[in-house]
């Protein structure tokens, strides 16, 4: 039987826990622990970080895992790049289950960034209303840019309030919808979105939103991963699990 160690902390993760467990395969989720109360999972949970690649590496020595599969956040860099490098040094196969990148329509006002400091970069100029669509991480970038008021939701209430000079700050957890994002700009006076190009239906509210009501979007790319198996669905990454061995991998 199969022994999986799925990292995990979003909804495809979420979603191929639920198969795992219907099946009764042996696995166990991990997450990072940046959210203060994750929703129930049917596995096993751990959380928290590994000790970069040695340290993941090693916990797939110490338990055994036969197969590891990486759904976490597409922009969750650091932990996909050590999961490639561990399974490689340790020879367990290692599967992606990702989000397809969005991709714009028409009547989409997107500009591309490549990262966090060229976002915030991009803001230098008069003051605006900016929806920062990103979560807590990267609030503190953003003190770079004060003349802005901020729009910011967090999925947890902060132990400490944002630094922004200026902010509103929304504590509200997802999946969010179209009408209500487009009612919460249109209540912020919002001018500008500002977010990171997650990909899936979950997140994609806010650029509903922004397309109706002819908003700009400061979109970040994602960053670049090394070579991986990916796949979008859960049928397919179970199928894979299934018939690993059977593809010499």
């Amino acid at each position: 039987m199969p022994n999986l160690l799925l990292l995990g902390g979003t909804t495809e993760a979420s979603a191929l826990a639920v198969r795992l467990a219907a099946r009764g395969d042996l696995a166990v989720l991990s997450y990072a622990g940046r959210v203060a109360t994750p929703k129930a999972q049917p596995l096993p949970v751990r959380v928290g970080g590994f000790g970069g690649m040695d340290g993941l590496a090693s916990y797939l020595r110490d338990h055994r895992v036969s197969h590891v599969v990486d759904a976490t956040h597409p922009f969750a860099a650091r932990i996909s790049a050590n999961a490639v490098a561990a399974c490689t040094a340790v020879g367990v196969p290692l599967v992606a289950l990702t989000r397809p990148a969005w991709q714009a329509v028409a009547g989409d006002r997107w500009m591309h960034v490549a990262d966090i400091d060229a976002a915030v970069a991009a803001l230098a100029g008069p003051a605006r209303r900016v929806m920062l669509a990103l979560g807590r991480m990267h609030v503190e970038a953003f003190l770079a840019q004060p003349q802005h008021h901020y729009l910011l939701r967090f999925v947890d209430t902060p132990d400490t309030l944002p630094p922004l000079p200026q902010h509103d700050l929304v504590v509200d957890r997802g999946p969010f919808t179209a009408e209500g994002d487009r009612r919460l700009m249109v209540a912020h006076g919002v001018d500008l979105v500002v977010c990171k190009n997650a990909g899936g239906s979950g997140a994609e509210a806010k650029l509903i939103a922004a397309r109706a009501l002819g908003l700009p979007v400061l979109l970040i790319d994602r960053p670049v991963l090394p070579l991986r198996t990916e796949y979008s669905r859960v049928d397919e990454v179970l199928d894979w699990i299934d018939h690993v061995a059977d593809r010499g991998v």
